[in-house]
């Protein structure tokens, strides 16, 4: 996938820091830390990090707390209006909640070689044989994602 020279809105520069400050909650609670946040209207309005451990539920991904959250919190019944930015590109499971909530947009930081769905192996969320398919804005915020993701691990070894 080839990297979009449009630059970031503000919104979507809001929801990548609410992202990323929930992400370093995430780490402090032993997560591995990856953000999600839903701007609705130039507003953030529903934001998570993984509980993959605090749950035992290794779906308890960020993106889809956060689409949860955001639709519980009255966002609509659908997100077409909606952007998520999230710090990690995302994976099978979340690509499938992206396209099933109809979000809109979709704004993520760090690509993820290993088991990204937005160009990095595979390209769900824009797979041409789906109802549903969001923008997608790839490598906002991406070095502040990727140090993120690079103290954690680092810190485990």
């Amino acid at each position: 996938m080839g990297r979009r020279s449009v630059p970031p809105a503000a919104a979507d520069l809001l929801g990548m820091s609410a992202a990323l400050a929930v992400a370093e909650k995430g780490m402090t609670a032993g997560e591995v830390p990856v953000g999600a946040a839903v701007v609705l209207d130039g507003m953030v309005v529903a934001a998570a990090h993984n509980e993959t451990i605090a749950s035992r539920d290794l779906t308890q991904h960020a993106e889809v707390i956060a689409i949860r959250r955001a639709l519980e919190n009255g966002a609509r019944d659908r997100l077409e209006a909606a952007t998520l930015c999230v710090t990690l590109e995302p994976c099978a499971q979340c690509a499938g909640a992206i396209v099933l909530s109809r979000v809109g947009r979709v704004v993520f930081g760090a690509f993820d070689p290993k088991a990204g769905m937005a160009g990095s192996i595979e390209d769900i969320l824009r797979h041409p044989r789906l109802n549903h398919r969001p923008e997608v804005l790839a490598g906002v915020e991406e070095k502040a994602c990727a140090d993120i993701l690079r103290a954690f691990f680092q810190s485990k070894r």
